[in-house]
């Protein structure tokens, strides 16, 4: 009669899942992700939460190892601020950006708060449960196109927008007045015209309408 070892006693033990934390406000996605990654026999769904206030909370908690995080949320917190808040912890998850958006702003802004990877949200099951696993370790997890859009902006430095003047230009897409913008940045109204000129010459362009339009054509910013 053949002898068929016990699970885990003759290979060892089965290694740990890797316990996600789903953050998106969109129900049909959180519902979406759960059932995709569920498939996956090394990924553990322990939370979905709808707001990036209630992602900050259960991510402070023991048990989570990658977060995903959207961008936009109906409430008050961005994703990019939610995900610098969770990576300033000691001991933090991982978080994986999984967004519509592909804009320099966006990127930048993920990326300088902490995010491990960034993934948009037609990637197909495959991609996205490979940029889990190598978020998990530690490494870096970016989509093709984000990937090559960095790389663009390091190959013409000169001419790239840096994470502020992105920022200032967001809020000039949005219809910000420069008033407006240096409230909500906490700068001067001269630092944000000295900002404005800057962003002018780098597109090549001599007004607020032109340096969107161009921004926006070029990836930069969401119109």
């Amino acid at each position: 009669m053949t002898h068929h070892p016990e699970p885990g006693t003759a290979t060892g033990p089965r290694p740990a899942p890797v316990r996600l934390l789903l953050a998106d406000d969109h129900p049909v996605v959180r519902a979406g992700l759960r059932a995709v990654l569920e498939t996956e026999p090394d990924f553990e769904v322990v939370a979905d939460v709808p707001t990036a206030e209630e992602a900050v909370e259960r991510a402070a908690r023991a048990g989570v190892d990658v977060v995903l995080m959207d961008l936009q949320f109906g409430g008050r917190m961005l994703g990019s601020q939610a995900t610098a808040a969770i990576t300033a912890r000691a001991d933090a998850p991982r978080v994986l950006v999984l967004t519509t958006y592909d804009t320099d702003a966006d990127i930048l802004a993920a990326i300088e708060a902490g995010a491990t990877g960034y993934l948009l949200k037609d990637a197909p099951p495959e991609e996205l449960a490979a940029a889990v696993r190598t978020a998990a370790v530690g490494k870096s997890a970016l989509a093709p196109t984000i990937a090559l859009r960095l790389m663009d902006r390091v190959r013409t430095p000169a001419t790239a927008l840096s994470r502020r003047e992105t920022e200032v230009l967001q809020l000039v897409a949005d219809g910000l007045s420069n008033a407006s913008i240096s409230k909500r940045l906490f700068l001067s109204q001269a630092t944000v015209k000295s900002h404005l000129v800057h962003i002018y010459a780098k597109l090549g362009v001599d007004s607020r309408t032109s340096a969107v339009a161009a921004a926006a054509a070029r990836g930069l910013i969401r119109r």
